[in-house]
């Protein structure tokens, strides 16, 4: 968050917003995102492609379109997002055995290695924004709820 916005929250009545699960967990998400970029945006990575590449690294040849459903995000913004990491040589697509008209999703070995890299910052910030809270115990507890909360 800005300074500027944060010198203006003090001095806004934000009302029936503040009692709003949705609204304090999107602001707690633009925090951990302006965060995240500071930390990671002169590699070019968003969090959102952190998502897909942690999604494949973990589960090699996946099609785009089950990424995509496993990160809840739409087709069409996967199609970019896959674009951009095979540039970076990230991500490669293969044609997937299954299916002749979609694509597998494969690590490159440049790509393991970045993900490597990019995992150690990551859990840096991770770790950063944990010790707002009393302790792991805390922690736990809130992953949990956030699960509970994600279900539909």
């Amino acid at each position: 968050m800005s300074d500027e916005t944060k010198q203006t929250d003090s001095n806004i009545d934000f009302g029936i917003l503040n009692s709003l699960l949705g609204y304090r967990l999107r602001r707690a998400q633009m925090n951990f995102f302006s965060k995240f970029s500071e930390v990671c945006s002169d590699l070019g990575i968003s969090p959102g492609l952190f998502a897909v590449i942690a999604i494949v690294e973990r589960n090699p040849g996946l099609t785009q379109t089950a990424v995509a459903q496993a990160l809840g995000n739409d087709r069409s913004a996967m199609v970019a997002a896959v674009d951009k990491l095979e540039q970076m040589d990230i991500i490669e697509r293969r044609p997937a055995k299954n299916d002749r008209r979609s694509y597998a999703l494969f690590m490159t070995e440049s790509g393991q290695q970045f993900f490597s890299r990019l995992s150690d910052r990551v859990m840096e910030h991770e770790k950063a924004m944990a010790q707002r809270l009393k302790n792991d115990k805390e922690v736990d507890w809130l992953l949990d709820i956030l699960d509970t909360l994600a279900k539909d």
